[in-house]
């Protein structure tokens, strides 16, 4: 019996294992990263201001539709991506998925806006709080916090380069002055 069970949980840790990489390279690298500013900066704008206004007066069976419309090409945009990188055609998929962010940073934004008139629908907010659930049952899982714990020494690690290399180190002074007098030597010609 103990084998049956090593087995399954060997075999659980390999379908843990992508989903927490996959929410992970999403969460900390993809939102954090590239998402979370476009959605600070389009939750500034003052044309959504005045948007947000319509939408209060906006009846939740528009507003649903309107989010499922714009999510569904966000999610589209997203396979899409990743057929094209499996396809091999990386710079196309890339600028596809480039494309999408603000998109889904609009999206987001609509969701954050409307939130209670889209929860109003029983089976929206069913598949929310699975949702929930889920991120929930994720986040408290060995493998995520070990990997959280290992991306994060990772990034500080890479910012403590940036930082003594490249932002104000020795080697960034030399690296801009090797490039400032390349500039002026094929200036010159």
């Amino acid at each position: 019996m103990s084998i049956i069970r090593k087995i399954l949980n060997k075999m659980i840790i390999l379908i843990q294992l992508p989903l927490v990489l996959l929410f992970i390279i999403f969460e900390e690298v993809i939102w954090e990263g590239i998402a979370r500013p476009i959605y600070v900066k389009i939750k500034s704008l003052k044309i959504l201001k005045k948007f947000e206004r319509v939408l209060e007066n906006t009846h939740r069976g528009v507003i649903l539709s309107l989010f499922i419309v714009i999510f569904t090409i966000v999610e589209t945009a997203g396979i899409m991506a990743g057929v094209l990188f499996i396809k091999g055609q990386i710079l196309f998929g890339l600028g596809l998925y480039l494309t999408k962010i603000p998109i889904a940073g609009f999206t987001f934004w609509l969701f954050k806006v409307t939130k209670s008139k889209l929860l109003s629908f029983g089976w929206f907010e069913w598949i929310y709080n699975k949702m929930m659930i889920f991120f929930s049952w994720l986040k408290g899982k060995d493998i995520y916090i070990d990997t959280i714990i290992i991306v994060k020494s990772i990034k500080e690690y890479l910012k403590y380069i940036k930082a003594k290399y490249f932002a104000g180190g020795e080697f960034g002074r030399r690296m801009k002055k090797l490039y400032v007098d390349m500039k002026k030597i094929f200036d010159r010609r």
